[in-house]
């Protein structure tokens, strides 16, 4: 059984490394497109975008919310994939209402430099955050955190990717996500079934921590409620695949993502609440589903969120690559520079793990709070259709969401105590409520302050050039 996992994990490698076709062009590597320049079809389209979300992070934080916080937690967690709703309308209203071929185009041409500055920052920490969080996951899966299987783990689990990733680019995490999206969904069938079979499950056991309404698990619900307008859009790995196909393709690809993503969640949340359920004094989460459920459905489990990671960082690679050399163009967008760029975000989030925060939560609330900046654009600038947002409204927004995110995280993690002593989710809470109010308080009284259908003279040249 010890060497089960590996196993696995091995035939998984290279069943991916095998679907990876060598990238030979732009339109491959960075847009996904296949050899004749054809668009991924809608299946490849949806399952890319649920296995891309429902990573190894998402299903151990919605089993940890749920073992802690019971049916609420989880549904707080379940709440944030309400996203693809929003996010499949930000991609309609960007690409087919304002016509623009990416996020980086649109706030260009509204806020000029500042707008891509901002939100290239945003979305680079996104990214490496991700890196780090599912090569974090493998290392604990494979042994106690600085032991030598915890880092071999996680740096072969890292060459691996990078390896198919660096080869084929977008078009390979396409390809990889669509068998790794099979092979996990038969995964969590087989793992739902033993645990139903187990006869330890009870639906009494969904209600074990009763709702009450400054409990933790409500008031992450409610956070994420507040976050899921603007989370969609910070998430490059979602919206890139926004631009890969036709109208239609696209609308569905979202609709359907969003409620597979979601029962995807719930399920490993259903876990989690088993093992709080059943929990003896001082027992840890694995250690309960364990002696519930048996080696063998735990096998299944861990096994699910090593395709769920491998799944998310061949995509998170391909957007760092895309974003760096397209997107930003930093470098010119050529299949070498890619690579490099992908090299190069995969080390950042290697040194994360061995030198940053182990907690799985607090990269999804700091980057989430951080994301919320952008809520004002989409409703007022987007959404809306104002042209005269002026720029200092945005810079507010962006500075006011960074100051919650670092407040969170040093509140969080027992840096400061600003805040007293209440739970760090009714923080999190006060928190993202003040950036959106906040922030839009700001885009409103800038477009209240500029004249009507006159945009800012500071964005004038950016409107110009967007319109040549």
């Amino acid at each position: 059984m010890d060497y089960a996992l590996p196993l696995l994990v091995a035939v998984l490698a290279l069943g991916s490394v095998m679907l990876s076709a060598n990238a030979r062009h732009q339109g491959a590597f960075f847009r996904g497109q296949s050899a004749d320049g054809q668009a991924p079809g809608l299946l490849t389209l949806i399952f890319s975008q649920v296995t891309t979300w429902v990573f190894a992070r998402s299903l151990m934080n919605a089993a940890i919310l749920g073992f802690y916080y019971g049916l609420w937690g989880t549904l707080a967690y379940a709440a944030y994939y309400l996203s693809f709703l929003t996010g499949g309308r930000i991609i309609d209203s960007l690409r087919f209402e304002h016509g623009f071929d990416s996020v980086q185009d649109f706030l260009r041409a509204r806020f000029g430099r500042w707008g891509t500055g901002c939100y290239n920052v945003v979305v680079g920490v996104r990214l490496i955050s991700e890196v780090f969080a599912n090569l974090l996951v493998i290392g604990l899966l494979f042994g106690v955190a600085g032991s030598q299987s915890y880092v071999l783990a996680i740096v072969g689990f890292a060459l691996v990717t990078l390896f198919y990733s660096m080869l084929g680019g977008l078009r390979a995490s396409l390809r990889t996500d669509l068998y790794q999206m099979m092979i996990f969904l038969l995964v969590l069938v087989l793992l739902l079934a033993l645990t139903f079979s187990s006869g330890h499950f009870a639906v009494a056991d969904l209600m074990f921590k009763p709702f009450e309404i400054s409990e933790p698990g409500p008031i992450l619900l409610l956070v994420a409620l507040l976050q899921v307008w603007s989370y969609p859009m910070h998430d490059p790995v979602m919206m890139d695949r926004g631009f890969l196909a036709d109208r239609k393709t696209t609308s569905s690809s979202f609709l359907h993502a969003a409620w597979i993503s979601s029962f995807c969640i719930l399920a490993f949340g259903a876990l989690g609440i088993l093992a709080g359920a059943h929990q003896a004094s001082g027992e840890a989460m694995n250690e309960v589903l364990t002696r519930l459920l048996g080696e063998v459905p735990m096998l299944v489990f861990n096994m699910a969120l090593v395709i769920s990671a491998m799944s998310t960082l061949d995509s998170t690679l391909s957007s760092s690559a895309k974003l760096v050399a397209v997107d930003m163009g930093v470098l010119k967008p050529e299949v070498r520079n890619g690579r490099t760029v992908m090299a190069l975000f995969m080390a950042l989030g290697l040194g994360f793990v061995f030198l940053g925060n182990k907690d799985l939560f607090s990269a999804v609330a700091v980057s989430g709070t951080a994301s919320m900046y952008l809520a004002p654009v989409i409703f007022f600038s987007l959404w809306g259709k104002r042209r005269d947002i002026p720029v200092w409204s945005y810079l507010v927004s962006f500075v006011l969401a960074l100051g919650g995110a670092v407040l969170y995280f040093t509140e969080s993690s027992g840096y400061s105590v600003l805040m007293g002593d209440s739970h760090k989710y009714t923080k999190l809470l006060w928190i993202s409520a003040t950036v959106l109010v906040g922030g839009c308080l700001a885009f409103w009284l800038g477009g209240l302050l500029t004249p009507a259908n006159q945009p800012p003279k500071s964005r004038s040249s950016a409107l110009g050039s967007a319109a040549g």
